[in-house]
């Protein structure tokens, strides 16, 4: 959906500017009736799949819920603010989620087990995870929780196989 209201904005965008440049050098005023005037086209997007397989998953109960980011803000704990969220019950130790129709770009993804099915990554009294989590790229985790810049990922073809490891701490 924001996609779509991007690309409406953009031709709306660029329809406005044609017809401001037609008003100030005339051409529109001295087109001949049979003559066409050039209409601004919406470059088509380039979109691809992104298929994550989730392995490592060894507690029971719940369900597994991933978000993929494409930018710092609220990466990787508001599922609200990621790009898309899905999020199911799982019946392994492994388990598959493919994201459709993804504009190229650069993307994060993080997974959260919600082992009590209470529809949040419960934490202790310091902020460390009580439940399973997992980030693309897989890197090492210090303090602070995981960033945006090492768990990216940039997506340019019709298809990128990513593989997160669970951690349950």
């Amino acid at each position: 959906m924001i996609m779509k209201q991007r690309l409406i904005s953009r031709f709306t965008l660029q329809t406005a500017v044609a017809a401001m440049i037609l008003l100030i050098t005339g051409t529109a005023c001295n087109a001949a009736p049979s003559e066409t005037l050039p209409v601004p086209s919406v470059t088509s997007v380039k979109t691809g799949r992104i298929v994550v397989t989730i392995t490592d998953i060894t507690h029971t109960g719940g369900f597994l819920g991933i978000s993929l980011h494409n930018s710092k803000k609220g990466f990787p704990g508001k599922h609200e603010l990621a790009v898309t969220s899905q999020q199911k019950d799982y019946s392994g130790s492994t388990e598959k989620f493919v994201f459709e129709n993804v504009p190229y770009g650069t993307y994060a993804i993080s997974v959260a087990h919600d082992e009590n099915g209470n529809g949040k990554l419960d934490t202790n009294f310091i902020g460390i995870p009580k439940e399973g989590v997992g980030v693309s790229n897989n890197p090492k985790i210090g303090m602070g929780g995981p960033k945006y810049d090492p768990c990216s990922f940039m997506l340019n073809s019709e298809q990128i196989d990513l593989t997160i490891t669970m951690k349950y701490l």
